[in-house]
């Protein structure tokens, strides 16, 4: 697609309020495939305003009627699901199969779930002698990350509208074409003007706008916990609720009964899906010593068989980033099996699928999110040593247990402080509640439970 060189605000494409760009850059070629304009505070005070002008119109609109406008935008992002996929694959540098099935095929099914939550959600309740309504937050300030571009949009903008407030979205400023792309398809789904408006920039300008503006209700936002704090810290300051998607550190446990061949597989493959950059990704892998040695072998030549099957990452920090710390899960001892700090290509910001060995729980690869497609297998000696080693971080967002049996599966899941855990390999589900303990972040997205997020409740007593 071509990039605009404008803002969408107020249902149309408007010019920025200043001439400076942001190049977006392919990650295979390294070359720059289009310009867009670098919001400021100027440009989201604008948006800002178009949003709260648009305000009490949309959220008067019954339900019924958003939820046929939801249909709308899920069958424009249907129509155009080549084109996303395509658009994603340039400025993100997925494989365009991956690109098709995740990147457009994920957030045209959470559409479609907002759609029916819209029409079928109890927006009024009795409780006793009072009536409970829950009526929409407000104008929402959503700011996305970049390694899932238009599915975190959706899962921030859908849920939005289904109750009824309007949005200003700052997409992140390496993937800016997906977003761009995206309010094509709000405008040719008919919503009315102001509901949704795009401000395109960088987090430090223009996301720091958008979080700090006295118009915006609630911040929603998707990326590093580091920089969750500071917007929870100046959300907080003017009492304003936030939604935060942070990082994670996931444990992937494979209990004595399970097929270890099946979970170690599988689990590789989680790792190295998007290249790693997935903030559930099940990078830490658990597994009983008497099993160890079998699982590393499994490990190192499965991830031997992702060398030509992953996409780079993002861009040239992201890849020093994920060297560096390759580089020092080596000088803390750890035992490369698979892969290594060195790129598999002369050009783009490739990095080899990459599998430690003899890791301990107190290593920095072990500790921290790094973002790329490096997975750490762990020993334990028992349940209660997985549960200690698994709960063992500063996150709790995502997870994994393989078991003979489910209940005993079930029984362990349980146990880990995480907000999501997939069982003996469960399937992704559009509607199921997805967000973390600790410090992975406050509050869920997808489902009736994301819609709840954007939501607050009056009761009225008779």
């Amino acid at each position: 697609m071509k990039a605009h060189d404008g803002m969408y605000i107020d249902g149309g494409w408007r010019p920025a309020a200043s001439g400076e760009v942001i190049d977006v850059v392919n990650p295979v070629d390294e070359q720059v495939i289009g310009r867009v304009p670098a919001g400021t505070a100027a440009d989201v005070d604008t948006a800002v305003r178009a949003a709260r002008a648009a305000l009490p119109g949309w959220a008067a609109t019954p339900p019924a009627e958003r939820a046929v406008r939801l249909t709308a935008l899920r069958d424009v992002l249907v129509s155009r699901k080549d084109e996303i996929a395509e658009t994603v694959t340039a400025e993100l540098g997925a494989p365009l199969a991956f690109s098709q099935a995740v990147h457009a095929g994920v957030p045209i099914a959470v559409a479609g779930s907002y759609a029916e939550l819209a029409a079928t959600h109890a927006f009024e309740e009795k409780v006793g002698n009072s009536t409970v309504y829950q009526e929409p937050i407000g104008v929402v300030g959503a700011i996305t990350p970049w390694n899932y571009p238009l599915h975190q949009i959706v899962a921030k903008v859908a849920p939005a509208l289904a109750a009824g407030c309007t949005v200003v979205l700052k997409p992140a400023e390496d993937t800016p074409l997906t977003a761009q792309l995206f309010a094509e398809a709000v405008d040719e789904a008919g919503l009315p003007a102001g509901v949704f408006n795009l401000v395109t920039g960088l987090g430090p300008i223009a996301g720091q706008a958008l979080a700090e503006h006295p118009g915006i209700d609630l911040v929603s936002f998707t990326g590093s916990t580091a920089v969750g704090r500071q917007i929870g810290a100046t959300a907080g300051a003017a009492i304003k609720k936030v939604a935060l998607e942070l990082g994670g550190k996931s444990a992937n446990v494979i209990l004595p009964s399970a097929d270890l061949a099946k979970a170690v597989n599988v689990g590789v493959a989680n790792v190295m899906s998007n290249s790693g950059q997935t903030c559930s990704a099940w990078t830490r892998m658990l597994v009983h010593r008497d099993q160890y040695d079998e699982a590393v072998e499994l490990a190192a030549t499965a991830a031997a068989k992702y060398g030509d099957r992953i996409g780079p990452v993002v861009n040239a920090k992201q890849r020093a980033r994920v060297r560096s710390y390759i580089e020092k899960g080596v000088a803390e001892g750890a035992r490369l099996v698979a892969g290594g700090p060195e790129s598999p290509h002369q050009q783009g910001y490739f990095v080899s699928p990459t599998v430690f060995a003899d890791v301990t729980p107190d290593m920095t690869i072990a500790q921290e999110e790094i973002f790329g497609p490096v997975l750490s297998i762990l020993r334990y000696d028992d349940e209660d040593d997985a549960v200690r080693i698994a709960n063992g971080t500063v996150y709790g967002l995502a997870g994994a247990v393989w078991a003979g049996e489910e209940a005993e599966a079930v029984a362990f899941a349980r146990r880990l402080e995480t907000g999501q855990v997939d069982i003996n390999g469960g399937r992704f589900n559009p509607r199921a509640p997805f967000g973390g303990y600790k410090q992975s972040g406050v509050g869920r997205e997808l489902g009736a439970h994301g819609l709840s997020e954007y939501l607050q409740t009056k009761s009225l007593q008779f």
